[in-house]
């Protein structure tokens, strides 16, 4: 199919990516997933190095639901390491293929070592015929 092919444009791409440093506290981590009203971030070293992405389910199942002070647990506590990540001029059909694979729903876009966005099953799901994205929902949600 014509969009599987088709490249990631910018358009694709969910853009000024805000991230946290893994010495970040989750406290700080949740007021900028709030604030910039996203679903994910990406993690870095001091040495400015994608090391993870946090995602606002990791909060809400490694801190909040065992109990664990935000204001006090660091960010590289929970964050998923060595995130999987695409190329911002890969085709779509190699995200699903990402996306399935590793059972992921956010991939983010590096170009040069920098993380300039993060594509989404939603973003994908709106650039696929609908029975396309029934199966990467299916293949990310199976175990």
């Amino acid at each position: 199919m014509e969009t599987n092919t088709r490249a990631l444009t910018r358009t694709l791409i969910t853009g000024s990516v805000s991230y946290v440093h893994d010495d970040d506290t989750v406290r700080d981590a949740a007021e900028c997933l709030a604030r910039d009203n996203v679903g994910a971030l990406p993690v870095y070293d001091s040495n400015k190095r994608l090391t993870g992405i946090v995602t606002d389910r990791d909060i809400v199942v490694r801190v909040v639901a065992r109990g664990k002070d935000a204001a006090q647990t660091k960010v590289s506590e929970l964050a998923t390491p060595a995130p999987v990540t695409i190329g911002p001029d890969e085709p779509i059909s190699e995200a699903v293929r990402l996306m399935s694979e590793h059972k992921v729903r956010r991939l983010p876009v590096v170009e040069g070592g920098d993380c300039i966005g993060i594509v989404s099953q939603a973003d994908i799901a709106r650039a696929m015929p609908p029975q396309e994205t029934g199966k990467l929902l299916e293949n990310i949600s199976t175990d």
